[in-house]
This record gives structure tokens, C-alpha cells and sequence, in this order.
């Protein structure tokens, strides 16, 4: 095979503790690689700074102005990690054959890219970097995450099990989930859809070298809840499903209601009747708000706003 050239993606959110090494040992990778002549000697490393508050972006400049093979994308504020993952992409694709995205703490083992592109080299199109174990998580957060898959896979939706946002993409793939417009991204559910061959390599998962992790308990429920609601419907077809069986029972509760007023064995509860009030309100208040959260995300992709504004670029 012809050399190829690598683009590493880095997206980055006040990172400025552990930035400088991390680039250093993906720039040390990268030349290991190119050993193998697999890889270009023009390899490089692309940092997108999602509007970090702390010195993410001069550290960036630094790394630029002494190593060219450092480029940099600078958001005018913070977009998401999702977004700036697509914004490396997006500026990737234009000279990169193969592209990798990985974090900026390194808890993903980034010696494992080396075995991705051997697995690029062989055909694969997409190589998901998969977890083989989950002992560094919390009982609590090891469970969840395992409930989620299941759960996700009985609402019809494929994903690759302990996989992140660690992977490799070729050219041709990556450009295939550029055309994916939409504005609510759940790129870890938008991958098994390009289809192509992909492969996998398994690794085991560190602690942060430094700082703090950027997904919190409250952003990692609204980040699996986004994945729900960004790929399947199955929720607002849960709600037909309970509309339906609760006017079913209604009509079994008029004729129960009806025989019991022939029959003269009327009684007046007014707890069983506040149980009742209380449920079908709190049912419906649910259901609005499942609605809801659709119908947003339709107006949000309707406007067809900008999915993030980039204010600088380092090339």
C-alpha cells in the first residue's frame, strides 16, 4: 500500500494541564508509525479548542509555531465536543487519508492507533477502539452504561458496545458522515450507519493523567439522552403504546363502573379517585414533555443554523 497520511484529532476543553504531553506522545506515535512506511512523513495533529477558558488555545499556538505538524481550530465559544469532533473531521478530510479522534486526556490508549491503521492497511474503512473492561468506572457508572446499551438496542438503535469516540475512519468514510447535516449529533450512533467494513481493537481504559473529566454526571445523562431522542422515535411510540392501554382500560373501568351501578354496589373513594387524578396527570405531563423535546430538535434542525463558528485556524 501506497503511504497514507494520518490526521490525529484532538478535541479540547480546558485541557491546558495536559495538553502539551499528550501532543507530544501523539507526534511520537505518529513517527513510530511512519517507520513502518505505512504512514506519510506529513502526519500531523489537529487540536480543536471548543472555547476553553483556560490557556487550551496560547498552549495550541505554541505547539503550532514550534512544530508545524501541530494545527489548531479555534471555536468563538464552547459547541460541544460533538461539534468539535465534526469540525477536525471536517477540516481533516481535505488532506488526510485516514483520520483518528481521540481525547485530549489519553485515557484512550492512543498506542492502539498503530493497530488501527495495521487494520486500515487491511481493508478496514472504520476501526472502532472498544473497551475490554470497565474496572477504572464507578459500580454506579459501570452499570448504567451497560443498561444504556441495552437499552438502546431494544429501541431498535446499533451501537457498538464500550465504545467512545475513539476510533479511525478513512477517507471515504469520514466524507460520508460529513453529508449526516443534522444539528442534534450523536456521532457514536451515526458511525454503524455509514456502513463499510469495519474492525476493532480493544484496549483497556487509564485514569486522567490531570485535570478533570469534562462529563459530569449531569452532561452524561443529557448526552445518552440526546442519543436517544437523535436516533430513534421509539419513545413517542411508547406513548401510543400507553395512550392505547390506558384507553383500553378506561373502557373496562365504564363497564366495571356500569355494572357496579346496576348491581347497587356504588361506593365513593375519593382516594382510589385522587390516585387515578394524579396518575393520568403525571402520565400526560410526561408525554408533553417527550413531545416536546422532539418537536424542539425539529425547529433547531428546520432553522438550519450554523452548527458552530469557527474563529481561528492554524494550518
Amino acid at each position: 500500500m501506497a503511504t497514507q497520511k494520518l490526521t490525529i484529532v484532538v478535541p479540547a476543553f480546558n485541557e491546558e494541564e495536559v495538553l502539551t504531553d499528550s501532543v507530544q506522545k501523539l507526534l511520537a506515535i505518529e513517527e513510530k508509525i511512519a517507520q513502518t512506511n505505512v504512514l506519510s512523513q506529513r502526519a500531523d495533529v489537529l487540536i480543536v479548542d471548543d472555547g476553553s477558558r483556560d490557556h487550551t488555545w496560547p498552549i495550541i499556538e505554541k505547539l503550532h509555531r514550534t512544530n508545524s505538524r501541530v494545527r489548531g481550530i479555534r471555536f468563538s465559544r464552547n459547541f460541544g465536543h460533538q461539534f468539535a469532533l465534526i469540525a477536525g473531521i471536517q477540516e481533516a478530510v481535505k488532506t488526510a487519508d485516514m483520520i483518528v479522534t481521540i481525547d485530549a486526556d489519553l485515557q484512550d490508549d492512543p498506542t492502539k492507533i498503530a493497530e488501527m491503521v495495521a487494520k486500515y492497511a487491511e481493508g478496514a474503512d472504520i476501526v472502532y477502539g472498544v473497551r475490554n473492561n470497565r474496572d477504572t468506572d464507578s459500580w454506579f457508572k459501570r452499570t448504567t452504561a451497560q443498561g444504556y446499551y441495552k437499552l438502546l438496542g431494544l429501541l431498535g438503535v446499533h451501537l457498538v458496545p464500550n465504545h467512545a469516540d475513539f476510533r479511525l475512519m478513512s477517507k471515504r468514510a469520514a466524507e460520508t458522515l460529513l453529508t449526516y447535516p443534522e444539528r442534534n449529533v450523536f456521532i457514536r450512533g451515526l458511525i454503524p450507519k455509514l456502513g463499510f467494513t469495519t474492525d476493532a481493537v480493544y484496549y483497556k481504559r487509564t485514569p486522567r493523567m490531570a485535570g478533570e473529566s469534562k462529563y459530569p454526571l449531569k452532561k452524561m445523562l443529557a448526552f445518552a439522552w440526546d442519543g436517544i431522542t437523535s436516533l430513534t422515535i421509539a419513545p413517542v411510540r411508547l406513548i401510543l403504546l400507553l395512550g392505547t392501554l390506558s384507553c383500553l382500560l378506561a373502557v373496562g373501568m365504564v363497564v366495571y363502573a356500569v355494572v357496579m351501578k346496576l348491581l347497587g354496589l356504588t361506593v365513593h373513594g375519593w382516594s382510589s379517585l385522587m390516585v387515578s387524578l394524579w396518575f393520568v396527570g403525571g402520565v400526560q405531563m410526561i408525554s408533553l414533555g417527550v413531545i416536546g423535546e422532539y418537536i424542539g430538535k425539529l425547529m433547531t434542525e428546520v432553522k438550519q443554523r450554523p452548527r458552530y463558528t469557527i474563529q481561528t485556524i492554524l494550518n
